[in-house]
């Protein structure tokens, strides 16, 4: 049976709806592993599934075990055959500069009755404390009183608005289910430049200024003079019109 042919609109709504709920349901299996993320890959051959988290090995299981019913659940659930999906699992380089699992970290954190403010300035620390250029941490809802208020914490440099919102910045929001009500949290990260593109993204912010050397003073003639690129001959200035007095 030949495939049945779909639209570019409908292609990319029904892959943005499968990437939205593989997100949503392995956030909420491996939010306990340190899950910073998903990416998939579409080959002719099959559908690869990356998994990045903070601790890869309790992802993949003893002897592979846990991977393969992460592996069977998505099958079943998305129609897939044998053979035409696999997941595998990376390790997230630097935890600090992950938002998803600072925010995953902050969450078990206030889950556990430690105090806002304390919560709130230890992820700071450890964020900045990685090589961080700025950080925002918002927490929202019923942090004391009955009634609901937002507190913002801040430190470092940080972007609002252009471009570089979108390359240098990596943010996530959770949310915590506590007796009081529900709090809301929102991590941001502005990232440094790196020119291996590992822990950072390789373009440099707009307004960034790089001041060359100087050259070396041999280079330059004693004389002025024009040169001719077409006939590589130097060609004597003019000489200057002597003004009268």
């Amino acid at each position: 049976m030949a495939p049945t042919a779909i639209s570019k609109k409908r292609k990319f709504v029904a892959d943005g709806v499968f990437y939205a709920e593989l997100n949503e349901f392995l956030q909420r299996e491996l939010a306990e592993d340190g899950y910073a993320g998903v990416e998939v890959r579409v080959t002719p051959a099959r559908t690869e599934i990356i998994i990045r988290a903070t601790s890869t090995m309790s992802i993949v299981g003893v002897k592979g075990r846990r991977i393969n019913e992460l592996t069977s659940l998505i099958q079943k659930r998305f129609g897939f055959k044998d053979g035409e999906v696999e997941l595998y699992a990376e390790r997230v380089m630097e935890r600090g500069l992950c938002a998803i699992a600072q925010a995953e970290s902050l969450k078990y954190k206030l889950l556990e009755g430690l105090a806002v403010r304390r919560a709130a300035y230890g992820v700071m620390r450890q964020i900045m404390g990685h090589g961080a250029k700025g950080c925002e941490v918002v927490i929202s809802g019923k942090l004391r009183a009955a009634r609901a208020k937002s507190m913002k914490f801040t430190d470092g440099f940080m972007l609002h608005s252009g471009q570089p919102t979108k390359d240098h910045i990596d943010q996530a929001v959770r949310h915590v289910l506590l007796r009081q009500g529900v709090l809301g949290i929102k991590v941001k990260i502005m990232l440094d430049t790196d020119p291996t593109g590992k822990i950072g993204p390789k373009s440099a912010l707009p307004d960034v200024v790089i001041i060359s050397d100087p050259k070396d003073s041999d280079d330059v003639p004693e004389q002025p003079h024009s040169v001719n690129f077409f006939n590589d001959k130097v060609v004597p200035a003019a000489a200057p019109i002597e003004e009268d007095n």
